[in-house]
């Protein structure tokens, strides 16, 4: 991964936008990462994995809330109770 520093990106954006195309760059202040600019082929691909990723948590939380006796109609009963 290239690390450029703020100014230099500024300064070379154009450049900094090249470079992305081809890894991901490292943008730093005062020597603390600060950003990362990415080709939109990086971002879509993290996108999808993330979506991917949350979709499998809720099916794992889904079987054991099924596991434990949760049905569509108990969940729904929850959801409408005026009490909570």
């Amino acid at each position: 991964m290239l690390t450029i520093s703020a100014t230099d990106a500024k300064q070379a954006f154009a450049s900094v936008l090249e470079s992305a195309a081809r890894e991901p760059v490292l943008i730093q202040k005062q020597k603390r990462d600060v950003a990362v600019v990415l080709s939109i082929a990086d971002y879509e691909r993290l996108t999808r994995m993330n979506v991917q990723a949350f979709q499998r948590f809720c099916d794992q939380v889904g079987a054991k809330a099924e596991q434990r006796g949760l049905t569509e109609e108990k969940l729904a009963e929850l959801l409408n109770d005026d009490d909570a």
